[in-house]
């Protein structure tokens, strides 16, 4: 493992996708970027990015701009740069197969019908990356893409809230323990 962290918020960009379901990974990469006092403005990997030091560790936080199911690229091209071990990896992502507010972390594993987990695992070729998963709970309606593009409920919010903030703890901790655990802690 290098001393470079890659943490990469999945989501899509532009203002009508700005607090939905689908974007609770940017919903984290800017919650944490406000606890290190960080701004993540800059361009470049196809992305926006910002840096910070924690516990001897450079924190690259990034949210591709391009769609959820395009983020692949972003993300190697990235830790290409830096040269990263796929260890020095976490992505976060929304999970319609967890209750609100749970939050669930992998060392690897599949998309599990995820298109910008599919995208990545694509791109790297390998399913051996970590990832902090939210649950956003499915729809009572059944479409999927419709909710997971629409904005979190009044009845959802404080559960996603806490997921939030909860998910930028476990980051923490596996930037100072490691992903065996963070996971031992906080699934």
């Amino acid at each position: 493992m290098s001393e470079v962290r890659l943490i990469v918020g999945l989501g899509n960009p532009g203002n009508e996708y700005v607090k939905t379901r689908h974007n609770i990974g940017f919903e984290v990469i800017d919650l944490l970027a406000e606890t290190f006092g960080v701004k993540v403005k800059k361009k470049k990997f196809g992305g926006r990015f910002g840096e910070l030091l924690f516990e001897g560790k450079k924190l690259i936080l990034l949210k591709p701009e391009s769609y959820m199911n395009r983020s692949g690229q972003v993300v190697v091209t990235a830790f290409g740069f830096y040269k990263l071990e796929l260890s020095d990896v976490l992505v976060i992502t929304d999970d319609m197969a967890l209750e609100p507010g749970v939050i669930r972390l992998r060392r690897k594993g599949s998309a599990g019908g995820h298109n910008g987990l599919a995208d990545i695992i694509e791109k790297f070729g390998s399913e051996e990356f970590s990832r902090l998963r939210i649950g956003i709970g499915r729809s009572e309606w059944g479409n999927d893409v419709d909710y997971v593009l629409g904005q979190i409920s009044s009845r959802q919010r404080p559960l996603i809230d806490e997921a939030v903030s909860s998910a930028k703890e476990a980051i923490m901790n596996w930037v100072k323990s490691g992903i065996d655990e963070t996971m031992n802690r906080f699934n």
